[in-house]
């Protein structure tokens, strides 16, 4: 079958890598995949701009700015229109989505899409669900219909408040729209069959994979000589998008670590400026999936000490590595940090407690080397890519073969 991608990029950002992982797995398979980006940066000859000319880049500009000043946060990109016009579209048999916000796709356009090919959406964060944020973090106003938004300058931030006003426009655009939906952990599957806006889907779970044969379990001294760290001590791993972004828990991190009484060595791979830390090294942001793997094989203890998110890229990665993690009670990475299965789960925002899982695991071999290969088995029954496209290959069949059983049923407008 033929499948096409909408994203915001192709090779950055976790949801970008979940894009990636799902294209060219499916390419593995002998399955033909292509990708519509807001940014490509791969270089790939199946992925190419949404916006095919200087025109539709001068309009969506003209749009964006009048959105912008207007708080009516990607309501209206003339190129999201065209999309269904496009020879990728109309040569596919299946549409994928994934983040819908980052100023290259327009949300009302999802009818017109929607009722002319089968169409999932891969729900990354809350954004599908609230006015406007990404996280809603304490805020509970999402089940009401937004407004008096108290994370206003959260991503993706507004100027002014139209909560209530972009939270409606999106209940009309569902309305008229034909999705699936597809969450990657039980936590957002449960606020999605929550949600007044997507109750309204079908919800399928498949959690994110990760390449089990480059993210695999190797010797910690090569890895460390390799990378150029010392080759004894313990060391713990902590990596971001952005490392200074509050809600990835880095700041917790670095006052738990404060409280042991030998402070292991520190790596920290991402972007941002994160404060100095006397045993430690900044990384960078890490491109190469292998030179990744290595940082893995080169930690004891992998910490993802997230407030909130549905499932990090990060976790599943290293417990493929066979690292053991340490994260907080809540969210969709409890899925993977499993407590004293696979890691230690620390009571949400429990500096204290976040502490003594770290002394636990660095403290113990045995330990660590346990909980890592019950991590590793976990990895390859649940979070492997080959799981995880496989999956969406049997959705996409089934989808398919609902449309063939039943052809005369008005579901979609093939080829309008």
């Amino acid at each position: 079958m033929n499948v096409l991608h909408l994203s915001d990029s192709d090779r950055g950002g976790g949801a970008a890598r979940t894009a990636w992982t799902i294209h060219t797995g499916l390419r593995r398979l002998g399955h033909g995949s292509r990708m519509l980006v807001g940014r490509p940066l791969s270089g790939d000859e199946d992925v190419r701009s949404i916006k095919r000319n200087d025109l539709w880049r001068a309009a969506d500009r003209a749009a964006g700015e009048v959105l912008d000043r207007l708080s009516l946060q990607y309501a209206f990109y003339p190129s999201s229109f065209g999309v269904t016009r496009d020879p990728w579209f109309r040569a596919a048999d299946v549409v994928q989505l994934y983040n819908l916000h980052g100023s290259y796709f327009s949300f009302t356009a999802l009818p017109r899409l929607t009722r002319r090919r089968p169409t999932f959406w891969i729900l990354q964060d809350q954004w599908a669900m609230t006015g406007h944020v990404a996280y809603s973090h304490d805020c509970e106003r999402w089940r009401i219909g937004c407004g008096e938004c108290p994370y206003l300058h959260e991503y993706p931030a507004l100027r002014r408040d139209t909560t209530a006003t972009l939270w409606r426009l999106k209940q009309r655009v569902y309305e008229r729209s034909r999705l699936e939906l597809v969450v990657p952990s039980r936590w957002l599957e449960r606020l999605t069959r929550e949600s007044p806006l997507l109750a309204r889907f079908p919800v399928h779970r498949i959690p994110h994979g990760v390449d089990t044969e480059v993210f695999r379990p190797g010797s910690r001294e090569e890895a460390r000589a390799r990378l150029g760290l010392p080759p004894n001590g313990r060391v713990v791993f902590f990596s971001a998008w952005d490392v200074t972004e509050r809600r990835k828990g880095l700041h917790l991190l670095l006052a738990a670590l404060d409280r042991l009484e030998e402070p292991p060595f520190l790596l920290l791979a991402g972007d941002g400026s994160p404060p100095a830390v006397p045993r430690g090294q900044t990384l960078g942001r890490i491109s190469d999936d292998h030179v990744l793997a290595d940082v893995y094989r080169a930690a004891d203890v992998y910490a993802v000490p997230t407030l909130a998110d549905v499932l990090t890229k990060t976790a599943p990665e290293a417990i493929a590595s066979g690292i053991p993690c340490v994260s907080f009670d809540r969210g969709g990475v409890t899925d993977v940090v499993r407590h004293m299965e696979t890691g230690y789960q620390a009571r949400f925002g429990d500096v204290d407690d976040l502490a003594r899982g770290l002394e636990l695991l660095l403290g113990d071999d045995d330990l660590r080397a346990r909980l890592g290969r019950q991590g590793r088995e976990l990895a390859e029954r649940e979070f492997s890519s080959r799981v995880q496209v496989g999956r969406y290959v049997d959705l996409y069949r089934s989808r398919l073969e609902r449309l063939r059983r039943w052809p005369g049923t008005p579901e979609l407008e093939v080829g309008a």
